[in-house]
């Protein structure tokens, strides 16, 4: 009866999982940071502008993004922390910090839509130029800044996505670093009949015999 060898499968369909996961790895940190990254910077830019009626004619009002929403930056933090924390933790954990990753890109695509077309921050800023809480903001504009948020919440959402496909071929931090895993050193045990032990240092001078070798006690 003859025995079957079993063939090891080619070396390039061995490697094709490693070779995913550092592709997967690679892109999804450039689409987290550069989604953070365009997030907080369209946070900053004016959304919006337009004009308010007071006594003395006509006023010019704009609007940043952090004065319309402080969603997007707030996710965008929060993604960057969750696309640092992919690496400290393994299995489950790693599955719950992916959600959050691709759940705050989520939330910012959202925020910045549902922004690209607020008016609230611009009359709250009539309100308070004209004096009369009921005025609203006339010859209202938006610029493109919402959407330019958006797109980075999409990259990020990408790169939570990329974490829950790929996560498993991702690396770890190593635990050799972790305090409690740190190798302790090894105790160094005296050999059995070591001249130098003072057990016998003793020994030889109960015998009578100079421990030192240089004549009797």
């Amino acid at each position: 009866m003859g025995y079957v060898t079993a063939v090891p499968p080619p070396r390039s369909e061995a490697a094709a999982p490693a070779r995913s996961g550092r592709r997967s790895l690679a892109l999804a940190l450039l689409c987290g940071a550069l989604g953070a990254a365009v997030t907080l910077l369209a946070t900053r830019q004016r959304w919006s502008q337009g004009t308010v009626t007071v006594p003395g004619g006509d006023f010019s009002l704009t609007a940043q993004g952090s004065d319309v929403t402080g969603v997007p930056a707030a996710l965008a933090i929060v993604g960057l922390a969750a696309l640092v924390a992919v690496f400290a933790v393994r299995r489950a954990g790693r599955f719950a910090v992916a959600v959050l990753l691709a759940l705050s890109g989520a939330g910012i695509v959202a925020a910045a839509l549902i922004g690209a077309s607020d008016s609230s921050a611009l009359d709250e800023k009539a309100a308070q130029a004209s004096g009369d809480t009921s005025a609203t903001v006339a010859s209202l504009t938006h610029t493109g800044w919402p959407y330019a948020a958006a797109v980075g919440g999409a990259l990020i959402l990408l790169a939570g996505l990329l974490a829950l496909r790929y996560g498993s071929l991702w690396p770890a931090m190593s635990g050799r670093y972790e305090r409690g895993n740190a190798p302790r050193p090894r105790r160094r045990t005296p050999a059995a009949g070591d001249p130098d032990r003072p057990e016998e240092i003793w020994k030889a001078l109960d015998r009578g015999e100079d421990p030192t070798g240089t004549g009797p006690a």
